[in-house]
């Protein structure tokens, strides 16, 4: 290029690069009309002009296409690395091969000596082996993915033709958390979780945080009002200072350096200043019970006074008894709540509640603060909030209200008319947000290419305060770092429950614009569904309120306001048109547009939706929403969606998206446990069941939900093949001397210390942080522990000979190896 002179033509227009730094080979082969064989570039004809526009498959193509920017991905999937996953699969191959010739053998060899024990155990055997393939067929397949941030930025929060001023062109997000018993759930637990909410790295406009309060309670909702007010400091603190974690008590507790990489002169003047301010925060928190009760006293003596007074005055002799209400701050009657329950008031009694803790959506444009000598100096810095509502549906004797599904749905009804935010993030009050990044990560997959198809976005489960030797296994490497993953390779993961994005519209019971079918015995021939393809094919031409499923409204209840909400959440959660060849896209500045503001009307109608009677004579809970009927109400409404065609994402972040507590007693943990062993049950039991889903389920993602509902019976399998030779012993020698006792004693305690130690050793597995670690084979371990029981045994016959047992004693050892070592080998 410095050279005065050449013989070439110049190149300079040919050696542009794309934005991406890599040569332009596209624009290479349009100026030069070359070809990598054939149809590998578009270019004009040799008797058009390179100005006009080349028609190729219905598109118009020109040399600007080429000039323009070029389209980004938001996210990309990777496999993972071989060296790591063809040793697994080997592996996986090998211990099949061993486990045909192992059972073969054992079928062809019985025992006629012990039959009925060998038959059982031969039967437990078959049983783990067949749940072991189960187990390990959705496996095979992991894959990673990543996204990028800078992209998402670029596309919808920079100017451009659409979008002149730089707005953010991104969907709403609506994050609610369930709460139900402040006793149980610390209230300053959940405020913890809201505030990381509030200070979330998200458009603040874009964004609206809610609680559901199942259980009514007035300390949650002052508890929820003081940290809105501590949220005013918090929220612009954490934005001015990049602070990570946003959640104030893991914060504040993190050791090591807090002025790391932080480059503002007055970070410590601040950080010390809002430590004192969370100091007070939480002595408040901590002390609203007391207060409540005292306020609540002081009123209700004052109503006691009056009806004194009043009965004084018309001379009335009947005793007063006052009914001992709750009273918030300002002197209101907290509804429908006594101290003491009365004939008609009772537990399961309340009134919908609404309160709006924020009485307006934040402003549309930012809105800076200023220099405030009490505080902090916040010029330059958003100041505003996101919307925060307090929600607590109505409870009546007569309707069945004693599932948490059934508040989540009324919850989504009212996020509805309120907010109607695209996309919904659906938290734990235990589970806060560690990365202030995690909605902008799970956008990159709702947004990009093909997001349309995507239900929901779900992110691992990542847990505080468990000690080091994770007693209980809560960290479940395993399955979320192993199986997880390895579903994502299929349609994606099942939904467990806390730290998932969901789409608003496939939560509503609606098909996705583009499904495939798979035919054949292992789902090996694959279509696309005719009557989906078509609906996909007309809906770009048919108006926002007149799609196919929509012509039946009774469906979703009886509200108009609700219904028309429906096609509106659909269309805001298109992915953008940034490509001639997107499908069931949106233009780019759709979403720019603020807000309304909220009426009466609108409050008066979010009430309606979230009464007890609203959902009689609808499909709320059958198929529309959280399904009903089951403990495990989230892998059931996953697999609802996944069984319509939808498809779901493993987002796993390099930075924990979310963190919650685990049980830290075994109490919690087995109850955890219960809850999971009975909702696989009822699955198991119910039309809910894989062996009846849809021809669009993929033949290995039918096995994975099938192995959920088969894990139960594995327990029971693994209980009987350990106890059992027990109880053998007992019939058997039970006419013995004392001495032939204790070593039937010593045989079962023996065969109990193995399932034990079985069970230890599978829980303590899934504790592995090695990749190589995560794909081993938990089973191997019970086949390698099941050789110590007759090497043990022979220890003890060893040990019973040295002590000189009596000859009764040697008489018992021929029959004894006769049971356990011919029902073995």
């Amino acid at each position: 290029m410095d050279r005065r002179m050449s013989i070439m033509k110049s190149s300079k227009s040919i050696l542009l690069r794309s934005q991406t730094s890599d040569f332009d080979h596209n624009r290479r082969l349009f100026e030069t009309k070359g070809t990598y064989g054939v149809g590998n570039a578009f270019r004009p004809k040799d008797n058009e002009s390179e100005s006009f526009p080349y028609s190729h498959n219905d598109f118009e193509m020109s040399i600007d296409d080429f000039i323009s920017k070029p389209w980004k991905p938001l996210s990309r999937k990777t496999k993972v690395v071989a060296a790591i996953l063809s040793p697994y699969r080997i592996l996986v191959g090998k211990r099949f091969v061993v486990l045909v010739l192992f059972l073969s053998w054992r079928v062809k060899n019985p025992n006629k000596d012990a039959m009925w024990l060998r038959g059982m155990f031969v039967v437990c055997e078959i049983w783990f082996a067949f749940s072991w393939i189960l187990d390990q067929l959705p496996k095979l397949n992991p894959i990673n993915r990543s996204t990028d941030l800078a992209a998402l930025h670029e596309k919808f929060e920079q100017a451009s033709p659409a979008n002149p001023l730089g707005k953010s062109d991104l969907p709403g997000i609506d994050v609610f958390v369930s709460t139900t018993d402040p006793e149980k759930e610390p209230p300053l637990v959940t405020a913890n979780t809201i505030l990381s909410i509030l200070a979330v790295n998200y458009p603040i406009e874009k964004l609206c945080c809610y609680i559901s309060d199942d259980g009514g309670a007035l300390l949650t909702f002052e508890a929820m009002a003081e940290s809105v007010n501590f949220a005013q400091f918090w929220v612009p603190f954490c934005r001015k200072h990049n602070i990570e974690p946003r959640n104030p008590d893991s914060y504040f507790s993190i050791k090591g350096d807090p002025t790391k990489n932080k480059k503002r002169p007055d970070f410590v003047k601040d950080r010390r200043w809002i430590k004192r301010e969370y100091d007070e925060f939480k002595v408040k928190i901590n002390g609203l019970s007391e207060s409540i009760q005292k306020r609540c006293d002081a009123f209700n003596k004052r109503e006691e006074r009056k009806e004194r007074k009043i009965a004084k005055e018309q001379n009335l002799d009947q005793p007063i008894n006052i009914a001992k209400a709750l009273w918030m701050a300002d002197g209101t009657h907290w509804p429908d709540t006594w101290t003491f329950p009365y004939p008609d008031h009772k537990k399961e009694t309340m009134q919908a509640l609404y309160k709006l803790v924020m009485s307006k959506f934040p402003e549309n444009d930012p809105v800076y603060g200023h220099m405030d000598e009490k505080s902090l100096d916040f010029t330059g810095i958003d100041i505003r909030l996101p919307l925060f509502v307090y929600v607590s549906r109505e409870k009546r004797p007569g309707y069945d209200h004693n599932n948490k599904a059934r508040a989540m749905n009324a919850m989504v009804r009212a996020l509805a008319i309120l907010s109607n935010g695209p996309f919904i993030l659906s938290l734990d009050c235990d589970h806060y947000i560690y990365n202030s990044l995690a909605l902008r990560e799970g956008m990159c997959f709702m947004m990009d290419r093909g997001g349309d198809r995507i239900c929901y976005i779900q992110f691992p489960q990542r847990f505080e305060g468990i000690d080091p030797s994770d007693r209980y296994a809560n960290h479940n490497t395993v399955f979320f770092d192993g199986n997880m993953r390895a579903l994502d390779g299929l349609l994606g993961p099942v939904y467990m429950g806390t730290g998932c994005l969901f789409r608003r519209f496939a939560l509503y019971g609606f098909h996705p614009p583009r499904a495939n079918e798979y035919a054949g015995l292992f789902g090996q021939i694959k279509y696309p569904t005719p009557h989906i393809q078509a609906q996909s094919d007309d809906d770009e031409e048919q108006p926002l309120n007149v799609h196919p499923d929509l012509n039946l409204p009774k469906k979703f209840g009886n509200s108009a306001m609700f219904s028309d909400s429906i096609p509106v959440c659909e269309f805001q959660a298109r992915p953008l048109m940034d490509h001639k060849s997107a499908k069931n896209d949106r233009p780019p500045g759709a979403l720019l547009a603020p807000r309304p503001p909220l009426d009466a009307r609108t409050v008066a109608e979010a009430v309606a939706v979230i009464a007890c009677w609203y959902e009689e004579k609808t499909e709320w809970g059958s198929r529309i929403g959280w399904i009903y009927g089951s403990m495990t109400e989230d892998v059931v409404t996953g697999y609802r969606m996944h069984n319509r065609g939808w498809r779901s994402v493993y987002c796993i972040t390099k930075q924990d998206a979310f963190r919650g507590t685990a049980p830290i007693n075994l109490t919690d943990r087995l109850h955890q446990v219960f809850r999971w062993v009975t909702g696989s049950v009822e699955i198991f039991f119910s039309r809910n069941n894989p062996f009846l889903a849809t021809t669009r389920l993929k033949f290995l993602q039918r096995i994975a939900y099938m192995n959920v509902g088969i894990y139960p019976f594995t327990s029971i399998f693994l209980v009987l093949y350990s106890i059992l030779p027990a109880f053998s012993l007992f019939s058997v020698l039970g006419h013995r001397r004392s001495s032939a006792h204790l070593v039937t004693v010593l045989q079962g305690l023996l065969k109990v210390i193995v399932g034990i130690e079985i069970s230890f050793t599978l829980t303590s597995k899934s504790t592995a942080e090695d990749e190589d670690d995560i794909y081993a084979d938990l089973y191997v371990v019970k086949w390698t522990s099941l050789f110590i029981v007759p090497l043990t045994t022979m220890v003890i016959n060893v040990v019973a000979l040295v002590l000189g047992f009596s000859r009764t004693m040697y008489s018992v050892i021929p029959q004894w190896n006769k049971f356990f070592g011919g029902a073995f080998f």
